[in-house]
């Protein structure tokens, strides 16, 4: 994959900016995962975040016998009003730590490079 520049990576998924010819376009993101893309802008990958972090809140991991629920169904709502994703609790684990690992690099890349540098 020559065509992009990874920006994070775990067993579910990627993350990921597209490049044209040795230029990196940096104004989107590529989020890939459960056979489905998203190209989000940063405002919007934290939007998923929060979402996420809402959905994690909502859905309690065990039943009121403290059995874990794994085979549960549940909706994530995604920054785009008219897409929700039916997802189990071990994906919404690996959906969390996809956003998460990527907003970090990014974040982490912006302090580097961006106005931290010296």
């Amino acid at each position: 994959m020559k065509d992009i520049e990874q920006i994070y990576r775990n067993d579910f998924g990627i993350s990921f900016y597209w490049k044209e010819g040795n230029e990196i376009v940096s104004d989107k993101i590529q989020l890939l995962f459960k056979q489905m893309g998203f190209y989000f802008s940063v405002q919007e990958l934290n939007e998923f975040h929060d979402l996420i972090e809402d959905c994690v809140t909502d859905h309690n991991d065990y039943d009121a016998r403290g059995v874990k629920r794994t085979f549960d169904k549940f909706l994530l709502k995604t920054p785009y009003v008219a897409l929700d994703l039916e997802i189990s609790p071990i994906e919404l684990n690996s959906i969390k730590d996809l956003v998460d690992g990527s907003l970090f690099r990014l974040n982490l890349n912006e302090y580097i490079y961006g106005p931290g540098i010296n």
